[in-house]
């Protein structure tokens, strides 16, 4: 990489952390990458999450994971991807410390894992705790591309099954064009309810409203109240940035470099579209409800 372009992939890093609030580390709070097999022992026995449906209410990313999957969703273009994240449970938050891709692909909100997929993920799993990594898997993600960040029916079925069998467990969704779009990252964190669980529907964006195309409606809400959302933030470590830093370097280029010019024109059209699409429905259900 010249001078130039190191220093405009260095001045885009910057700029993503910024727009992303991603907050440093002091290094008393370093030791939240030290494992505590004994901690995470008891949290496992004691489970208040079994009790209180409700008990996480927050997750904290770190910067390498967030990249590694902001990238991996950029590089499927228009098809969903899905990968696992490795971290812990601190009280009512969890903790994601590292996220790996799964040879996974997928359409419109059907993402599935195969036998290949698990094959590859135990092999992943074994190398890395051979290496000295700890921590358990505590969630999946995987993408929407344009369609924002929520649950369809098949996520929620996902993630239920591995609440039962494998909790504590996160699923995340990420949207790649909405985040190349607007140079924040769009991601969701969310929990399921048990399955006799009731729940009144509070599963809309911060400011009430959750937009969501027109051929996915029916889906979002016949099961936007099987779920919640997280608050989510984002962290880094003195290890963190100097991983971000080679990370960037390498994949920035020909995952998240490309002209906003591009990504917002593509998206406006898909938006534009949808609104009136969504107008023309209700022009006509209006129209027939005068008549």
């Amino acid at each position: 990489m010249d001078t130039h372009n190191a220093a405009e992939s260095e001045s885009a890093l910057k700029l993503f952390e910024l727009e992303n609030n991603v907050v440093p580390l002091t290094k008393s709070d370093e030791d939240v990458y030290c494992f505590d097999e004994d901690l995470q022992r008891q949290q496992l026995t004691a489970a208040p999450w079994k009790t209180d449906v409700n008990h996480f209410q927050k997750v904290e990313i770190s910067s390498v994971a967030l990249v590694k999957m902001v990238m991996h969703a950029r590089s499927g273009g228009d098809i969903e991807v899905m990968g696992l994240m490795l971290g812990k449970v601190v009280g009512n938050t969890m903790l994601v410390l590292d996220a790996f891709a799964l040879p996974v692909e997928g359409s419109e909100t059907r993402v599935n894992a195969q036998s290949e997929s698990y094959e590859y993920m135990t092999q992943y799993l074994e190398r890395s705790q051979a290496s000295g990594q700890k921590e358990p898997v505590i969630g999946w993600y995987h993408s929407h591309p344009g369609y924002g960040c929520w649950l369809s029916g098949i996520d929620v079925a996902t993630q239920m099954l591995n609440q039962q069998f494998q909790d504590p467990f996160l699923a995340v969704v990420i949207d790649p064009k909405r985040t190349m779009s607007a140079g924040k990252v769009d991601l969701g964190a969310f929990r399921t309810f048990p399955e006799e669980h009731t729940q009144s529907n509070n599963n809309t964006g911060a400011d009430g409203f959750q937009s969501v195309p027109l051929s996915k409606i029916e889906d979002f809400g016949v099961h936007s109240d099987k779920y919640y959302p997280l608050e989510v933030s984002y962290f880094k470590s003195a290890l963190d940035q100097r991983l971000m830093e080679r990370l960037w370097r390498k994949h920035w280029v020909n995952t998240l470099a490309q002209s906003p010019l591009i990504t917002n024109s593509e998206f406006t059209t898909q938006m534009i579209n949808e609104i009136a699409e969504k107008i023309n429905m209700f022009s006509r259900e209006t129209k027939k409800g005068v008549s």
